[in-house]
């Protein structure tokens, strides 16, 4: 199904809910594209889970519903559905792993719980799960199956998950939701009151740098692979470069995540992919 703007489904699915994603499987080859959207659109049905059910208990049966689909699509079984068929394309064409997709869908039960995590590897932890096995399956899309690339996908996944969570603050506050970590919400003193007030305050500001400094570090240990990475991979590992943009706003901003700058596009994010697709960084 193609629309008028000549994108399939899956492509303007991402082009309007994963920009910062949309924009980086452009650099990908024009034959591997549409399994890279298909793959983001993936991603945006399971993550979406918690927004669209009123109870834990629908957003169990609705991943239920994914992962036995998914498990369904590696048994020939393709039903007509928008998301479903050209994912079903790109797992036939180019190998897909189905334990990438199951991970996904497993991780993403911690966001049915009321409960933050406890702790800051426990985050990252659930960044890693949430994000790492994506892109996996973005690097097999692009005929990339082992190597530096996969080395580097936990890290560049786990800071891209964090600076997006950061990010996130002020939507999760208003449904009365944390991700912040509840040792470094209780260490620096997080006034909750103040956060689901949609108040800045210095000790939140405190909580959201430490969670950036373990961002800046996952995308440092990403980093260290990117001499080994081949071409090919580098739109998998494109999102990247987009969370170091973004890591920057912050500090500039104060990690106060309502400063109107932290949530706007940067400006200049197409033309730094641009550099970074040419020499083969990110």
């Amino acid at each position: 199904m193609t629309a008028d703007n000549g994108l399939s489904y899956c492509g303007n699915l991402v082009r309007r809910f994963d920009r910062d994603r949309f924009l980086t499987a452009l650099f990908a080859p024009a034959d591997r594209r549409e399994a890279l959207f298909a793959l983001y659109a993936f991603n945006l049905e399971v993550a979406k889970t918690r927004e669209v059910v009123s109870e834990p208990m629908l957003g169990q049966m609705r991943l239920q519903w994914w992962h036995d689909a998914v498990g369904g699509l590696y048994g020939g079984r393709v039903p007509a559905h928008e998301v479903l068929t050209p994912l079903a394309e790109a797992i036939d064409r180019h190998g897909l792993t189905r334990s990438h997709f199951e991970r996904v869908i497993a991780a993403r039960e911690a966001d049915l719980t009321e409960q933050a995590p406890a702790t800051l590897a426990d985050l990252e932890r659930y960044a890693e799960d949430t994000t790492a096995p994506l892109v996996a399956l973005a690097l097999e899309a692009l005929g990339v199956r082992d190597g530096a690339a996969h080395e580097a996908a936990g890290p560049a996944g786990s800071a891209w998950a964090l600076v997006g969570l950061m990010r996130a603050v002020p939507f999760h506050a208003r449904q009365r939701r944390v991700y912040l970590p509840t040792r470094v919400v209780e260490d620096v003193a997080v006034d909750m009151g103040e956060l689901f007030e949609l108040r800045p305050h210095a000790a939140l500001a405190r909580a959201v740098e430490i969670v950036s400094a373990a961002a800046r570090s996952r995308l440092a240990e990403a980093r260290a692979h990117r001499r080994a990475v081949p071409r090919a991979a580098v739109p998998a590992l494109l999102p990247a470069t987009l969370a170091d943009i973004h890591l920057k706003t912050l500090r500039r901003a104060g990690h106060d995540v309502f400063d109107p700058r932290v949530q706007m596009g940067n400006p200049l994010r197409q033309a730094r992919l641009t550099l970074n697709a040419a020499l083969g960084r990110y």
